[in-house]
């Protein structure tokens, strides 16, 4: 089907709307993008971010545009977690089968990196220009120094937001009549924090490690980067006992991470240092619908679906949404109203379960990473996962190692859940966890579950 090209506007520079720029540059489209920011090629990026982790949806897409190889230069994979718990040896708890990881990249390194494959592609990137309003029948977007100078009109055929959870372009069509909207903020926040390489360049903890130390309602993460070395996120109640708010002095602050945080006591300086430097932020889960408007207005990533970061799939999804959009695109040429409606509709329960899932997980990293009872669980599955792959796949397998949809890895996770919840009733569970009982009982609720009960492939 012949397609004609089409003066499309992208708010949002990140890591979406950059990539959706290198899709659609690939159509054949003349593409601008617009970002409010200075160009982060030329400023230095700190302070606020979390390590991206990189999974299949996200290597997905960046395979369809040839650049996954050149992404996994500026990535670590990790292969497992590296478990922290106060008066225990360090232990490992590996993510999948064998040669199954996550990537550990800087979200500044990667987005930079993408800015420059878009503009290498042919894309125009227009920086520190601010959008103020959008006429979204006409797809036009009004651009200024602030919300009252002068405004600059631009006229374009389509414009797609990509310009986060709180996007401009969103709030324009929150205004519109029957538009669902909603956000939630957890009552925990974040700080970015660093611990630096050895003077050899090398780095302090194992490198191909996502490092973890839960506390129950808090807990300290790092990820690796290329130079040695870790960011550091500490997630943590704003209010509280032990939290942001009860935490004001640089004293306080070293009793804090020597207390809690034995094993990093040498890097007490420099994380101290980081906490009072660095802002805490909040986190979001943030709803809505219609994403689409017409065949003119279109929301990608986090503008349309902003998540937790506890599953580490808020890019791949945003990625996801992209390959996605691309498909369809492929599949319906130059009816745009069509593609539009057929993409907000396949992809809004896909994130609706991702959302549910992340938030679950938070739970599960920051205290059942710690819980007994919950590691046993998790033995057993993985014992029953080796022995019948094709029987049983974990949640988290089904999440991060597949490009299966997150609506189906939610409801299976949630019967696997169910069953796993009879079989710790077991009798003396603790001493006949990887018994043949145990492995029949598994089989024959398995049996009885028709979500469950036809061989799972294709992962």
């Amino acid at each position: 089907m012949i397609r004609s090209s089409k003066n499309i506007a992208i708010i949002g520079s990140g890591l979406v709307g950059s990539l959706l720029a290198i899709y659609l540059k690939k159509l054949g489209h003349s593409i601008t993008v617009f970002d409010r920011r200075p160009d982060i090629r030329n400023i230095e990026f700190s302070g606020r971010s979390i390590n991206l982790a990189m999974s299949n949806r996200g290597w997905k897409a960046l395979r369809a545009v040839d650049l996954e190889d050149e992404i996994k230069k500026i990535a670590i994979p990790l292969d497992k977690r590296a478990m922290h718990i106060i008066g225990e040896e360090q232990y490992y708890q590996k993510y999948g089968k064998e040669g199954e990881a996550i990537w550990s990249i800087s979200r500044g390194v990667l987005n930079k990196r993408m800015i420059d494959l878009a503009e290498k592609a042919g894309v125009n990137f227009q920086f520190e220009e601010k959008v103020w309003d959008i006429n979204l029948p006409e797809a036009k977007i009004y651009t200024g120094e602030t919300e009252k100078s002068a405004w600059k009109e631009y006229q374009y055929d389509m414009v797609f937001g990509c310009d986060g959870a709180f996007s401009r372009v969103r709030h324009k069509m929150q205004r519109r009549s029957r538009f669902d909207y909603s956000q939630n903020f957890i009552d925990v926040g974040y700080k970015e924090l660093s611990i630096p390489p050895n003077p050899d360049g090398t780095h302090k903890l194992d490198k191909h490690s996502f490092h973890i130390w839960p506390r129950g309602k808090f807990m300290l993460i790092a990820m690796p980067n290329l130079d040695g070395s870790f960011t550091c996120t500490l997630f943590m109640p704003f209010e509280g006992e032990v939290s942001f708010g009860n935490i004001k002095t640089k004293k306080e602050a070293s009793s804090f991470f020597k207390t809690h945080f034995p094993n990093v006591s040498k890097e007490i300086e420099n994380l101290t240092d980081d906490f009072f430097k660095n802002p805490t932020s909040a986190m979001v889960t943030m709803k809505c619908y219609p994403w689409t408007y017409w065949d003119k207005v279109a929301l990608v990533g986090d503008s349309a679906h902003a998540i937790v970061p506890f599953y580490g799939q808020g890019m791949n999804a945003g990625f996801e949404d992209i390959f996605e959009l691309n498909r369809i695109i492929k599949k319906h040429g130059d009816d745009w109203e069509t593609i539009f409606q057929e993409y907000q509709k396949e992809r809004k329960p896909n994130v609706d379960a991702i959302a549910e899932l992340s938030y679950r997980n938070f739970i599960e990293m920051s205290s059942k990473t710690a819980d007994t009872r919950f590691l046993l669980q998790k033995k057993i599955e993985k014992h029953f996962a080796a022995k019948y792959p094709h029987k049983w796949i974990p949640a988290y397998s089904r999440v991060t190692f597949s490009d299966r949809s997150y609506s189906e890895a939610l409801a299976l996770g949630d019967a696997q859940e169910k069953i796993m919840q009879q079989v710790m009733q077991i009798p003396d569970i603790v001493q006949k966890w990887d018994s043949i009982e145990v492995e029949q009982r598994i089989l024959s609720l398995l049996e009885q579950d028709p979500l469950l009960r036809t061989t799972v492939t294709g992962i």
